[in-house]
């Protein structure tokens, strides 16, 4: 299964498959959908005003909120018995999100999860090791899907056990492993515990990393520890799963805007920004069938960027994700993503990437506190040495991101390791309310 030319089409045949498959979409919504018919009416739009993609613009915003109002099918575009899978979120934060796909919908997932496995040129030699969870998440089975229709062999490891997922990581000669950058440190700081030598044990030789934000710092540490490609995958279940974008070996992630239209939106006004100006992510799908999204607001904040990519592929380029902007911690007045201290932490020698960051209050003042576990190699080094690099930390987290920051550093291997999304904030501010 060979669909890498897709990524290389005209720009302007591009707009094209774009425009038509736009319009049938918004028809589809409006006439399946009542709460779309209700949205649209609302807001003074019919399907036949869609006449070009800037009109794109006209159509309301689609929010998680409105999938859990809608709970658990009213969004579908189709009658349940054309509904062959349903994935849905964990709902720790109440109703979950439920998704459903169509064959069609599942074909299409496929298809974005074999040109995601091809920016590593993943062929029917390779061995994938998977490790993102399966069930309802849709980590597992998108990976899974994708490798088998390319025709690799797929090891459904899923995640937890993470001495026994080493083993067949080993046994099986695994090339290709697709988890989150937070277990593939966790699996990489493990082997090392185990005796493994890591580069003549394994056979590794990309990666699929994704579900959670990951500095440059972080990328790196994972890339050069496994002596991989590292290959970043976004996506969102809402949306389709893992494989709306991933990244080339040039490291720039592509949107496969043949299915999925992109837009950066002021979060605060919802104004459409300019290419090249950060803000949040909007998704509109144009090929689903049981859950047609319209401008769905991810969340997610990022920059797009036009100009042709030196890969040669002609979709979109999107930078990695710098936060949810529901996950950015306002401090003191400073806007401060985890993923900006990770940058700043992973450019000290003497720590790990492993961190976790602590807000309290004290008085009327934010107080930010991060606990960073120090490398192995300095716990012989004295009290001095342990002082001049919190001393360096807290410096650098002050010029690069203008917090005043308390480290604290740690003992290896003390902070909890997670078999899936890292968890980095604790935010004590709430319970002192």
């Amino acid at each position: 299964m060979r669909l890498k030319g897709k990524d290389y089409i005209p720009k302007e045949e591009l707009r094209k498959i774009q425009l038509e498959r736009l319009k049938e979409t918004v028809r589809r919504a409006y006439h399946l959908v009542p709460f779309y018919r209700k949205k649209f009416d609302e807001a003074g739009v019919k399907p036949e005003d869609i006449k070009s993609l800037e009109d794109l613009q006209k159509l309301p915003f689609t929010t998680k909120q409105d999938l859990r109002d809608n709970y658990p099918f009213g969004l579908f575009a189709v009658p349940m018995e054309q509904v062959v899978r349903i994935h849905s979120s964990s709902g720790t934060t109440g109703k979950p999100t439920v998704v459903g796909y169509t064959e069609h919908d599942l074909r299409v997932w496929t298809e974005v999860m074999v040109r995601t496995l091809l920016m590593a040129d993943v062929n029917p030699k390779d061995i994938v090791h998977n490790a993102y969870g399966y069930g309802l998440f849709t980590g597992g089975l998108g990976f899974h899907y994708g490798a088998e229709a390319i025709g690799a062999a797929v090891v459904p490891a899923s995640g937890g056990f993470t001495k026994r997922q080493l083993m067949l990581m080993k046994d099986f000669g695994a090339t290709i492993l697709c988890s989150t950058p937070s277990f593939a440190l966790h699996l990489y700081e493990v082997a090392k515990e185990e005796g493994y030598d890591v580069k003549k044990d394994f056979k590794l030789r990309a990666g699929f990393f994704g579900a959670e934000p990951a500095s440059e710092g972080l990328k790196k540490t994972v890339a050069e520890s496994w002596g991989i490609q590292y290959v970043e995958v976004y996506g969102l279940s809402e949306i389709i799963g893992p494989g709306v974008a991933a990244s080339c070996e040039h490291g720039s992630l592509h949107v496969f805007e043949d299915h999925f239209i992109p837009e950066v939106i002021d979060p605060e006004t919802g104004e459409v920004l300019p290419d090249g100006e950060e803000g949040e992510l909007v998704l509109t799908t144009i090929t689903k069938q049981a859950l047609p999204m319209i401008r769905y607001r991810t969340k997610d904040i990022t920059v797009l960027h036009r100009e042709p990519c030196r890969c040669g592929r002609t979709i979109v380029q999107m930078e990695s994700i710098k936060g949810r902007a529901d996950d950015m911690l306002i401090v003191n007045g400073v806007n401060v993503f985890p993923s900006q201290v990770e940058h700043v932490i992973t450019k000290v020698e003497g720590v790990t990437p492993n961190y976790v960051i602590v807000v309290d209050k004290k008085g009327v003042l934010d107080k930010l506190e991060v606990w960073v576990e120090v490398d192995e190699r300095l716990l012989t080094d004295g009290v001095g040495t342990l002082e001049r690099l919190k001393k360096k930390l807290e410096e650098e987290l002050l010029n690069n991101l203008f917090i005043n920051a308390k480290v604290k550093l740690v003992e290896p291997k003390t902070l909890e390791r997670s078999m899936g999304k890292a968890k980095r904030i604790i935010d004590k501010r709430e319970l002192n309310l």
